[in-house]
C-alpha cells in the first residue's frame, strides 16, 4: 500500500536505515527509531557520511527536525 501522507511514510520507515541530509551539509545514516510532528528524529547505529564514504560512527543520536532538508526512507 502507498504511503498517503509523509509521516506515513515515515512511520513505514521506522526500524528500517535512513538517510537525513541535514542544513550544515552533513549525511546521516541510521535506524530510525522515533520521530514527532515537528520532525524531530530518534536514530540508532547513526554514521555521518561524506562522499559515500564513513567519515564517524555516532550510536544513538537526536536529530532536531529544523536542521533536516531531507528524508530518504529507501537506505540499504
Amino acid at each position: 500500500m502507498e504511503a498517503l501522507r509523509p509521516l506515513d511514510a515515515l512511520n513505514e520507515a521506522r526500524n528500517k536505515k535512513v538517510m537525513l541530509e541535514l542544513k550544515n551539509g552533513k549525511t546521516i545514516i541510521g535506524k530510525l527509531k522515533a520521530f514527532d510532528v515537528h520532525i524531530n528524529t530518534v536514530l540508532e547505529e547513526a554514521e555521518e557520511h561524506q562522499d559515500g564514504q564513513l567519515i564517524r560512527k555516532l550510536g544513538n543520536l537526536f536529530v532536531r527536525g529544523d536542521t533536516i532538508i531531507l528524508i530518504s526512507p529507501s537506505v540499504e
